[in-house]
């Protein structure tokens, strides 16, 4: 069983990419932008089942 903080560490690296990159920008509006973003990711991803990952597949960026 994965624990609250694995949770939190998957949701967080399945959020839009753009997200990730617009938390460290350094336009405060795009800060502002991308952390909203990323807080409704986190509440939506929170009711939903954590996604099976295969061991064996190798995971390649987009």
């Amino acid at each position: 069983m994965l624990d609250s903080q694995e949770i939190v560490a998957a949701a967080i690296l399945s959020a839009p990419g753009w997200v990730k990159v617009g938390i460290t920008a350094p336009d405060a509006k795009m800060r502002v932008q991308a952390a909203e973003t990323l807080a409704a990711h986190l509440a939506e991803y929170a009711g939903e089942p954590l996604p099976k990952q295969d061991r064996n597949q190798l995971p390649l960026p987009l």
